[in-house]
């Protein structure tokens, strides 16, 4: 088990890696989409299978082929894409590195959290976030559908030409 755990963060960290220094963005979408497969495998691990299951059909699944549609509609090559001057590289590693100070001060006392809920073999199980879903968290979850459907008709009326009113 501890050999699966690191085998799948090495897999993560080297994808990562191919994602932030490929100079293709096809190459470094297929290398996200194998840093997301990692991740499901990290849930796998942790006993939480619904989310393993969803990580995969909704970020591998749909963003990913998103981002490839939108690279491949892009047609992107070396004469279009505009060359940063070496300020602006600079100052994105001077602002990456500020963020990763950030982060590592703000995950530095993280590790002292207790767990809300005890550590049983069912966290993670369909049945179980159903029922958290649908007890403990029912007001919550209607709310962001009543989000989401009034989202959909927003994006149905933005979209809509404004010389074609009838259907």
């Amino acid at each position: 088990m501890t050999f699966l755990f690191y085998f799948l963060s090495a897999i993560m960290v080297v994808s990562g890696l191919f994602v932030v220094f490929s100079r293709s963005p096809i190459n470094s979408v297929l290398s996200l989409i194998m840093c997301f497969i990692a991740m499901a495998g990290h849930y796998i691990l942790l006993n939480a299978q619904f989310l393993a299951v969803v990580h995969l059909i909704v970020y591998t699944g749909a963003i990913m082929v998103l981002f490839l549609f939108v690279i491949m509609l892009l047609n992107l090559n070396k004469a279009t894409i505009p060359q940063k001057t070496s300020l602006t590289r600079v100052a994105a590693v001077v602002a990456g590195g500020l963020f990763f100070l950030v982060m590592i001060a703000a995950t530095r006392h993280t590790l002292e959290i207790t767990p809300r809920y005890p550590f049983t073999s069912k966290i993670g199980l369909v049945s179980e976030v159903g029922k958290a879903l649908f007890h403990e968290f029912l007001l919550p979850f209607e709310v962001s559908s009543v989000l989401f459907i009034s989202a959909m008709i927003g994006a149905v009326m933005f979209g809509k030409k404004d010389g074609i009113t009838k259907m």
